[in-house]
């Protein structure tokens, strides 16, 4: 296992009462395998990858990275573990204007304490992996929606994470580029042995995916294996997460 939430329950203040984000949720991520969490609106979804990421620590439960247990660790300590270990693909892609495609990349690796030579070596290899090795000298306003997105993974991926996590990466794409970026992760997962969660409220593109898990008023489903007819179900739940945490 790469990635286990043992038990988590998270709540959050709500006048004089609290409100349960998740509650009692359990999952394990193997290496190499992508899980889809899917749910509507305010079910819970942005909070158990808000944990997962080690960015909010539950009430109760274990979080697991690659073996090491998160609970006791410091916010430095967590800090390390987050930058070697996890790899986050951001709604928003969040580039900075000013710098290339290869340039993005690098930034990763040199936080890391990698030396320059290195750091573009390593920035070339994974804009190759995303199909942007061509677009390495362009900035982000010169990249289509869809090629933000691959730089956003591929930035993700920099540091060779042990975990993958990916918050709604289709939601500002069309059905047919939302498709591809759903298939580049999936690719990246098996080819690079990441534990990949991925949540989503869009269940059009989950036929390929390892492992879909249900979230409904914090509580988590699994079903035995993934429907490749949900898709001709519902194309949507809900709307997009918007807000905080506990907003999805």
């Amino acid at each position: 296992m790469s990635l286990n939430l043992t038990d988590i329950t998270l709540t959050y203040p709500d006048g004089e009462n609290r409100l349960t984000a998740l509650d009692d949720v359990t999952l394990d991520v193997l290496k190499g395998t992508l899980t889809t969490v899917v749910g509507p609106s305010g079910s819970g979804k942005s909070s158990l990858l808000a944990v997962a990421a080690t960015l909010i620590t539950p009430d109760s439960g274990t979080v697991t990275i690659d073996g090491q247990a998160t609970t006791g660790l410091t916010r430095a300590e967590l800090t390390e573990l987050r930058r070697h270990k996890i790899g986050i693909v951001f709604q928003q892609p969040n580039l900075l204007p000013s710098l290339t495609g290869a340039e993005q990349l690098q930034v990763m690796a040199q936080i890391d304490g990698r030396k320059p030579h290195t750091a573009h070596t390593r920035a070339m290899e994974m804009l190759d992996a995303v199909g942007l090795a061509d677009r390495a000298a362009r900035r982000p306003h010169q990249l289509s929606g869809g090629q933000r997105q691959r730089l956003n993974i591929a930035r993700a991926l920099m540091n060779d994470p042990t975990v993958l996590l990916v918050d709604e990466p289709t939601s500002a794409l069309d059905h047919e580029r939302g498709a591809a970026v759903i298939d580049l992760i999936t690719r990246l997962t098996h080819q690079r042995a990441t534990a990949t969660v991925l949540v989503t409220h869009d269940r059009a593109h989950l036929a390929a995916v390892d492992q879909i898990a249900e979230v409904h008023d914090g509580r988590l489903h699994l079903p035995a294996t993934p429907d490749p007819t949900a898709a001709q179900c519902s194309d949507r739940i809900g709307s997009p997460d918007r807000g905080g945490p506990v907003g999805g």
